[in-house]
C-alpha cells in the first residue's frame, strides 16, 4: 500500500475557503446592521481569521500523525494567509468595484466626519481627505489587502507554530507507534 504524503496546502485551501465565506457573511452583518466602516466592532472580523489559521495548522499536524515542526507549522500558517489573501483581494476588488461601490463614499464621509470630531481645520481634513480619496480605490484597495493580510499572517503563523509545535521524539522513527528495539537479537 502506497503511503499517502500529507500536504499543508491542502488544509491551508480548505480553511482560506471557508474563511473567505465566513468574510463575505460578516461584511454584508455589518453592512446590513449599518455599521460604521471605521466602527471597532469590525476587529471582530480578525477572530475567524487566527482562528482558521490555527486550524489549518492544527489539520496539517493531525495529517503528519499528530508530530509537527515549527517550519512545518509556519509553513501551513504562512500558505494559508496566502491563500486567504488572494481570496479576499478579490473580494475586496469586486464588492468595492460591482457589489457596493457605495461603500467607498460612506467609508470616506465617515472618515471626515472622524477628522472634524478631532477639532482639526477644514484645510486639515480637505488635506487628508485628498491623500484618502487617492488610496479608495478598488485595486489599490485590494493590493493593500493582499498584503496586509499576508503579513498579518506571517505573524500570528509565527506565533501560532510555537503553540501547535510537537517534535516527534527522536526515538520514534516515522512509520513506527512504538521504539524499535536496537539490537536485532532481542
Amino acid at each position: 500500500m502506497e503511503e499517502k504524503k500529507a500536504s499543508p496546502s491542502a488544509p491551508a485551501i480548505k480553511w482560506a475557503l471557508i474563511g473567505v465565506v465566513t468574510s463575505i457573511i460578516l461584511t454584508y452583518a455589518f453592512d446590513l446592521s449599518n455599521i460604521d466602516p471605521n466602527s471597532k466592532l469590525r476587529w471582530i472580523s480578525y477572530i475567524p481569521f487566527i482562528t482558521f489559521l490555527c486550524l489549518s495548522q492544527k489539520e496539517y499536524r493531525d495529517q503528519l500523525g499528530g508530530y509537527l515542526t515549527y517550519g512545518q507549522g509556519f509553513q501551513a500558517g504562512l500558505l494559508y494567509s496566502v491563500f486567504m489573501g488572494i481570496l479576499a483581494a478579490i473580494f475586496t476588488y469586486l464588492y468595492f468595484a460591482i457589489l457596493s461601490p457605495e461603500m467607498v463614499e460612506k467609508i470616506l464621509a465617515s472618515s471626515e466626519a472622524q477628522l472634524q470630531a478631532k477639532g482639526m481645520s477644514q484645510d486639515q481634513i480637505d488635506t487628508a481627505m485628498s491623500m484618502t480619496r487617492k488610496f479608495m480605490k478598488p485595486g489599490i484597495m485590494a493590493v493593500f489587502g493582499l498584503i496586509g493580510t499576508i503579513i498579518m499572517g506571517v505573524i500570528i503563523a509565527l506565533i501560532t507554530a510555537a503553540i501547535f509545535k510537537k517534535e516527534r521524539p527522536p526515538f520514534l522513527n516515522a512509520g513506527y507507534d512504538e521504539p524499535q528495539p536496537l539490537d536485532s537479537t532481542v
